[in-house]
């Protein structure tokens, strides 16, 4: 297996998104990061009704959350990116309410559950952070409920888009006008509230359009502006955030 990155060496902490570290942090960081973990696409990082041992920050790779409910059926919550705190959920209240589920190769710095407090004890500006995190998740579950209630489904979609297009661009992963795009089509419907025959409709007539563009798992914005405005969104840049 190959060695940790040390967080010195980390390819996230310097991007413009994140809020950066002081050298006692840092410090601190690379003696809290027990390792990191390896999840092939289609496994389970989180599960559902178990305790996970560790909190996770997402080095590379995406992911999804989901919820199984009682009718079997799943419920998509949100996508996970590099720089996304995985596992909190599970840490403080011992059993995870959600699934989450790689769906490209994913590598995770693992934290050990039993030292958070430890932040909280010793390094308040990290256990600041780590509420920060939990709010910017909160806001954005709210936004979402926001979208699956007022918009309709042109809207939804192209929010979706936006949204996840603007997210990699400031992680630095668009290359030649595009960014990696590996949610499956039934991924996207299910967080959306929409059927997939619907999501795949609204898809072809945005790419008739002449607005995006969806193929070989890469996503191209043609018309930003113009789909940012059909998704209801303003244009500003990504808010910068903390990284654990």
């Amino acid at each position: 297996m190959a060695e940790a990155t040390d967080c010195l060496d980390c390819p996230l902490r310097c991007r413009p998104l994140f809020v950066p570290m002081t050298e006692s942090e840092l410090a601190f960081q690379r003696r809290f990061k027990a390792g990191e973990r390896v999840v092939p696409a289609g496994g389970d990082i989180i599960l559902q009704g178990h305790q996970a041992a560790s909190l996770y920050t997402v080095l590379s790779g995406m992911a999804v959350r989901s919820m199984m409910l009682e009718t079997g059926q799943r419920q998509v919550i949100s996508f996970v990116f590099p720089g996304d705190l995985v596992g909190l959920q599970s840490g403080i209240m011992g059993q995870a309410r959600h699934t989450v589920t790689a769906v490209t190769e994913t590598v995770l710095c693992t934290f050990p559950r039993e030292r958070v407090w430890e932040l909280f004890r010793n390094q308040p500006s990290r256990a600041y952070d780590l509420t920060w995190i939990a709010a910017v998740e909160e806001h954005f579950l709210g936004e979402t409920v926001a979208t699956l209630g007022q918009r309709d489904a042109t809207q939804r979609i192209a929010w979706a888009l936006v949204r996840i297009w603007r997210r990699l661009v400031a992680l630095g992963m668009e290359q030649d006008g595009s960014v990696p795009f590996p949610f499956r089509q039934h991924d996207l419907s299910d967080a959306l509230g929409l059927s997939v025959v619907h999501t795949n409709r609204v898809l072809v007539a945005l790419r008739n359009a002449g607005l995006v563009r969806l193929a070989g798992r890469r996503l191209e914005m043609l018309e930003h502006v113009q789909l940012s405005q059909i998704a209801l969104v303003d244009m500003e840049k990504e808010d910068v955030r903390p990284i654990l």
